[in-house]
């Protein structure tokens, strides 16, 4: 994610020169191509510069930066473990978002939302203009979350998986493009098919899903119970993403709730003390 920070580096590079060449224009405005339209270089120089330091996730997120320097908006998220995570995020986000073809008021309130409770007010209105921007891009799920896989930790990327469920459930019901698109970041990035499941199953509900989230069967032993949660416990624990910040912590707590609701629920129903 090193070659993001340079990459944002040399676009506000790039950009300053961009708004020397315009102020060289007679009339002080940016040069029109044969339409009358102005020419947007920054998001063409922003992606080709992006692709080259960052591979494709740093293309997405360099045309989308470029595109908002085009626009005079000079807000950027500056990196950082926590911010490399929410760049992920967001990326993803928007792939999970146009899966089933439209995007929906609901996810993009979700998500604002999301990013105000963990981020803050004004984190949030730096990042949802670079969302908007990524929206309207391409976006090769394939390409960008083995990127994504590569770099982030296994806890991180199980965070993520959860976040994006809840971009999926936002509207009220559950898309069966969204679903797949997801399975599909999943399994580029490298998330077990049995923790996938387990996620998936704390949204989409089922007759089974306290066992799918315990990422066992029905048929399991008490003991097998116990042994299976303890060792999801160690995994969900709130603690493995703490690198990330106390807000990315504090949200992990919620999948470590919804784990523990599934234990208990099993454990009521065999009566296991």
């Amino acid at each position: 994610m090193a070659k993001i920070i340079v990459l944002i580096i040399i676009v506000i590079f790039v950009y300053a020169l961009i708004r020397s060449f315009q102020k060289k224009d007679k009339d002080g405005s940016a040069p029109e191509n044969k339409t009358g339209q102005k020419r947007g270089y920054g998001k063409w120089i922003g992606g080709g510069l992006g692709w080259a330091f960052g591979g494709p996730l740093g293309a997405i997120l360099g045309f989308a930066m470029g595109s908002m320097f085009d626009g005079s908006q000079g807000n950027i998220y500056r990196g950082n473990a926590r911010g490399d995570f929410a760049m992920s995020l967001l990326v993803l986000s928007a792939a999970v978002m146009k899966a089933d073809a439209k995007v929906v008021k609901s996810e993009l309130d979700y998500i604002k939302s999301f990013f105000i409770r963990q981020f803050g007010l004004d984190e949030t209105e730096r990042l949802l203009p670079i969302l908007k921007e990524i929206l309207k891009q391409e976006i090769n799920i394939q390409e960008v979350s083995i990127q994504v896989g590569q770099y982030m930790d296994y806890p991180s990327k199980l965070q993520l998986l959860h976040y994006l469920f809840g971009i999926a459930s936002a509207d009220g019901q559950y898309h069966a493009s969204e679903v797949d698109a997801i399975e599909k970041i999943a399994g580029y990035m490298g998330i077990r098919a049995a923790d996938f499941a387990s996620i998936r199953a704390m949204f989409v509900k089922n007759i089974n899903s306290a066992y799918d989230i315990l990422e066992i069967v029905p048929e399991a032993t008490d003991e097998e119970v116990k042994k299976a949660y303890r060792r999801l416990a160690v995994e969900y624990h709130p603690d493995k993403v703490s690198h990330l910040g106390e807000d990315i912590r504090k949200a992990a707590t919620e999948k470590f709730q919804t784990l523990n609701a599934a234990y208990e629920q099993i454990k009521k129903q065999r009566g296991i003390k």
